[in-house]
């Protein structure tokens, strides 16, 4: 029925991925990621219990290590795997990344060391955000993207808001065991819900023109995307800030928890309740406050506010000694989370219908390779202040610190949360001029391509869009 509905006369071979019928929702990003965060967000508790036992001398510098290959395994693999995902298709990448991203689960009570190095070696394919990002590119029309990249978002945070919570009450009650089980569970279900009833978004005849056009590994090589990116003032603008705000906050996000154990003396249930105040304020953010800063501000300035609200979230967490700060600066940090699907959105407005996960690979690498810098950054920073993150308790969550040393505390309690507030300030100037027209980025990402698109344009236009095409979730405004 979808071969002659989309007036395929040819004989079409079918990839073995794509029984599924149906039409490609966004609901169907939703439910993929709301099922993979939710079942890593059970583990925090567990997890950091277990790198303390593993590396019990240098606990933060070696989840800093381990964090690093993994961010810089995503760097190298992300803009190869939105490339493959233009002509292949988007459900068999997106059944490998949420595989690899969830395989380490299990290996958590099975074998610590197995797992910390599965979870390093998973970085290849966990960019599950990239593909899942070009999937909402391909069923959205351009005005509708912000939208939608909220919605994405805003699961995130909302598999956020009670799994840590869950996940630490399971641990105190019956045990790790329990919650990696569960945790293991739920990957398995997501896995199949992709195998099963996750349909294919890139429409078929983009995709069976695509494969008439050998894949340019040059675009594929995150280095040489970075050279060519280089060429465009826009598009290089646009990576620069990704890079220079999304830097402090993956080094914030791998040290952040400890850091309240520790130095502010939150509870593990404050933390927990801290986690979902946050999470139920940015699925606020990126939904309905997202929708209506786009429409009316527009969306580079957006991003603007997301980045001031980055940078004052950024500062408070810097200066502020008390529990009342960190709460405070934490519903900051939930309006901050706007920046990236408004980011989002703008890139896949510079971007080539056919380029999307190309694109949002590359976005997604540089994301990558600062959750590879930033919580060694910060770890430096901490150790360089004097700040020892590897001695804390595990079971009380409190300080090990002897009586003997002092007790008052330091002008800068959190100097490397400083620190990422003047990286976010640079991003909030150089995002200033990112221009409103985009004209040349779209040329820019379609220059290797060139002989291809000539002779493949007359498919490559997008098709009139009929009334059952309408994204449901998209069309109400107040959604």
């Amino acid at each position: 029925v979808l071969v002659s509905t989309m007036g395929i006369k040819s004989p079409v071979t079918i990839f073995p991925l794509q029984h599924t019928t149906g039409r490609a929702k966004v609901s169907h990003a939703v439910v993929v990621i709301f099922l993979e965060f939710f079942a890593w967000g059970l583990l925090t508790t567990p997890m950091l219990t277990v790198l303390h036992e593993t590396f019990p001398q240098h606990t933060f510098l070696m989840n800093g290590l381990i964090q690093g290959v993994k961010g810089l395994l995503s760097f190298l693999s992300a803009p190869l795997i939105g490339a493959l995902s233009d002509v292949w298709g988007r459900k068999s990448f997106l059944l490998v990344t949420v595989f690899f991203t969830c395989a380490p689960i299990p290996l958590m009570r099975i074998s610590p060391w197995w797992y910390f190095a599965m979870i390093s070696v998973s970085g290849v394919f966990a960019v599950t955000f990239s593909v899942i990002f070009a999937y909402v590119a391909d069923i959205t029309e351009e005005h509708e993207r912000s939208t939608a990249y909220g919605l994405v978002s805003a699961t995130f945070a909302a598999s956020l808001v009670t799994s840590p919570a869950i996940g630490a009450y399971l641990s105190a009650n019956y045990g790790d065991s329990l919650v990696v089980l569960v945790a293991t569970i739920i990957a398995v279900v997501d896995i199949a819900f992709v195998l099963l009833v996750v349909p294919e978004s890139l429409p078929d005849k983009m995709r069976l023109t695509s494969w008439g056009s050998p894949i340019s590994w040059e675009q594929a090589d995150p280095f040489a995307s970075l050279r060519r990116v280089g060429k465009d003032p826009t598009v290089l603008l646009i990576c620069v800030t990704v890079f220079l705000s999304y830097l402090p906050e993956a080094g914030q996000y791998s040290s952040f928890f400890l850091y309240l154990r520790q130095v502010i003396e939150f509870s593990p249930a404050a933390i927990a309740a801290f986690i979902a105040m946050v999470g139920i304020l940015s699925i606020i953010a990126q939904t309905l406050l997202l929708t209506y800063f786009m429409r009316t501000i527009g969306n580079k300035n957006t991003v603007l506010l997301g980045l001031g609200f980055q940078l004052f979230q950024l500062a408070w967490y810097g200066f502020g000694s008390e529990p009342w700060m960190m709460w405070a600066a934490g519903t900051v940090a939930a309006m901050s989370s706007i920046t990236f699907p408004a980011v989002s959105a703008l890139v896949s407005r510079i971007a080539a219908s056919d380029q999307q996960g190309c694109v949002q690979g590359m976005i997604t690498g540089i994301r990558g390779l600062c959750n590879g810098l930033g919580p060694a950054l910060y770890g430096f920073i901490f150790f360089l202040f004097n700040v020892e993150l590897n001695e804390l308790d595990p079971m009380t969550g409190r300080n090990k610190s002897t009586p003997q040393e002092p007790s008052e505390k330091p002008t800068i309690p959190g100097p490397p949360f400083l620190f990422g507030a003047c990286l976010v300030l640079l991003a909030l100037l150089v995002a200033i001029f990112i221009p409103d027209h985009h004209s040349m980025a779209v040329k820019t990402y379609t220059d290797t391509r060139k002989i291809s698109t000539s002779n493949n344009l007359q498919s490559l236009n997008p098709l009139p869009a009929s009334e059952e095409d309408i994204e449901p979730l998209l069309q109400d405004s107040s959604m």
